[in-house]
Order: structure tokens, then C-alpha cells, then sequence
């Protein structure tokens, strides 16, 4: 098994990487960071068509919804 490496071990590792591949590094993250952005939006969804089904969501006024939002 792998072993974790702290945050600073990462940048120095991608400090010894060539501009290319530090590019490289960079869309591979950004690309990572977007799916997961995307699962969990999914997720989110899916709990709250399940909140729906099951009658758990209660109309609201949008000032409601901005205050609850803004917590």
C-alpha cells in the first residue's frame, strides 16, 4: 500500500517536473476536482428527489430560502 505524503512533499515532488508536466499535473486535478464536484452534485440531487418523494420538503418563501442559504 501506498503511503500518504504530507501537502508540502506533493509541491516539492512537482517542483522537480518539467513546466510540461506541472501543466500536465494541473489539468489532471482540475479535471479530478470537476467529476467530484459533479458526484456530488448527484448525490445531492438524488437525496433531495428522495426528500421530495417522501414529503420532507415544505414550500418557502425565496426570502426564506436566502436566509436559510446564507447561514
Amino acid at each position: 500500500m501506498a503511503t500518504a505524503l504530507q501537502f508540502g512533499e506533493v509541491l516539492e515532488a512537482a517542483d522537480h517536473l518539467s513546466h510540461e508536466e506541472q501543466e500536465e499535473l494541473i489539468g489532471i486535478l482540475h479535471r479530478r476536482l470537476a467529476q467530484a464536484s459533479r458526484l456530488r452534485l448527484v448525490a445531492e440531487i438524488k437525496e433531495t428527489r428522495q426528500e421530495f418523494a417522501e414529503g420532507r420538503c415544505l414550500p418557502t418563501t425565496p426570502g426564506e430560502l436566502m436566509r436559510e442559504i446564507m447561514k
